[in-house]
């Protein structure tokens, strides 16, 4: 599999609809409130770094990465198209992200997801790399349909 990955400024078509197609993801498996998916335009922010990844000319999956200051950074906007899945792209991403951590020097990294079913795989793979769950950070409550997890880098 080559896959590219690249910064992505969200100008694209594509990219828009790729951002919406994981917003629409996020509210089919969780309640509205409980989803903190970044619309696009929050994506845009200069807090906010996003790369698309691309194979033989398609888009394929997405991810970002927010910093919070202090040396730490959230994971946003992790997303593979649907068909897709099982392939270890967003295990690619990932990799991609921790690299850019590192390169940044970031002490931490946080992320949220949903506590469903749905997001099981997600959540094994943040595992995986070392994560752990930890309590709501940054301005993110107590939510029963929200997990969160940290890696100390």
């Amino acid at each position: 599999m080559t896959i590219d990955i690249r910064p992505d400024d969200l100008t694209s078509a594509e990219m828009a609809d790729l951002i919406a197609i994981h917003a629409q993801t996020m509210l089919a498996s969780s309640p509205p409130e409980s989803c903190h998916f970044l619309p696009i335009d929050s994506l845009r922010q200069p807090s906010v770094s996003v790369w698309s990844m691309w194979e033989d000319g398609a888009l394929i999956g997405c991810g970002a990465l927010k910093d919070l200051g202090n040396g730490e950074g959230e994971i946003k906007s992790m997303h593979t198209r649907a068909h897709l899945r099982g392939r270890g792209i967003g295990r690619l991403m990932l990799e991609h992200i921790l690299g850019v951590a590192r390169a940044r020097g970031y002490t931490g990294l946080w992320l949220e997801t949903g506590s469903m079913d749905a997001f099981i795989p997600a959540r094994r793979l943040y595992e995986s790399y070392g994560f752990s769950y930890c309590g709501p950070f940054g301005d993110y409550a107590e939510d029963p349909n929200s997990v969160f997890m940290c890696l100390q880098m």
